[in-house]
C-alpha cells in the first residue's frame, strides 16, 4: 500500500476567494497531473486535509480522476480536530461538507474541538506516520502556513525514506502556459 499526503497553500494565500478565479483551473490541472503520476507510480490512497485551497482542490482533483482509474485508488480527508471548519462562513462549510461526502473515508485526528497548537503538531505527526510520501503546493520563496508542514516533512525525511515533491509557482506558470496553448489549439480546431 502506498499513501500520498497532499497539502499546500490556503486559498487566500494565493489570492483566490472563489472557484471562478482564473487561477483555480490552472491549480487543478497541476494537482491532477501530480496525482495522476502518483497513481501511475502505484499510490493507492490520496490523503489530504480539509483546509480551503490546496487540500480541498486536491481531493476534488483526485475524485475527478476516479472515472479514469476505477478501483485503483481511494481518497481520504483527515481533519486535525473535531468541529473543523465550524467557524467558516456558510458557503465554505458547505464546500467542506461536499468534499467530505465525496471522499472514500473521513475522520478526525483529535476528537476534541480546537484548543491547542499541539493538536496541529499531532496532526502533522499523524499524517507523516500514516503516509509514505507527500506533494506540497508550495514555493520556498513565498512562505505561508504550509511552511510548517514543509519544515516538518523535511525534518521527518532526514531520518527515514519519505519522498516529497513541491509544486512551485514556476510549475504553475508552466502549467498555465500549457493550459493556454491547449485552449488556443482547441479554439483553432473548432
Amino acid at each position: 500500500m502506498s499513501r500520498l499526503w497532499i497539502t499546500g497553500y490556503r486559498n487566500y494565500e494565493l489570492g483566490v476567494f472563489n472557484d471562478s478565479d482564473p487561477k483555480v483551473p490552472i491549480i487543478m490541472v497541476a494537482l491532477k497531473n501530480a496525482i495522476e503520476q502518483s497513481i501511475l507510480d502505484g499510490v493507492d490512497w490520496i490523503i489530504s486535509g480539509g483546509q480551503l485551497g490546496t487540500e480541498q482542490w486536491a481531493l476534488k482533483a483526485a475524485t475527478e480522476l476516479k472515472s479514469q482509474y476505477p478501483g485503483e485508488f481511494q481518497t481520504a480527508m483527515m481533519l486535525p480536530f473535531a468541529k473543523f471548519g465550524n467557524q467558516w462562513g456558510e458557503a465554505n462549510q458547505l464546500t467542506l461538507s461536499q468534499t467530505k461526502t465525496a471522499v472514500d473515508f473521513s475522520a478526525v485526528v483529535s476528537d476534541k474541538p480546537y484548543h491547542s497548537p499541539e493538536q496541529l503538531r499531532n496532526y502533522q505527526e499523524f499524517m507523516l506516520t500514516h503516509t509514505d510520501q507527500a506533494i506540497l503546493l508550495y514555493d520556498l520563496e513565498s512562505p505561508g502556513k504550509t511552511k510548517y508542514d514543509y519544515e516538518r516533512i523535511v525534518k521527518f525525511s532526514e531520518n527515514r525514506e519519505y519522498p516529497y515533491r513541491l509544486i512551485t509557482f514556476d510549475d504553475l506558470q508552466e502549467t498555465a502556459e500549457e493550459y493556454q496553448e491547449n485552449l488556443n489549439n482547441s479554439l483553432q480546431d473548432d
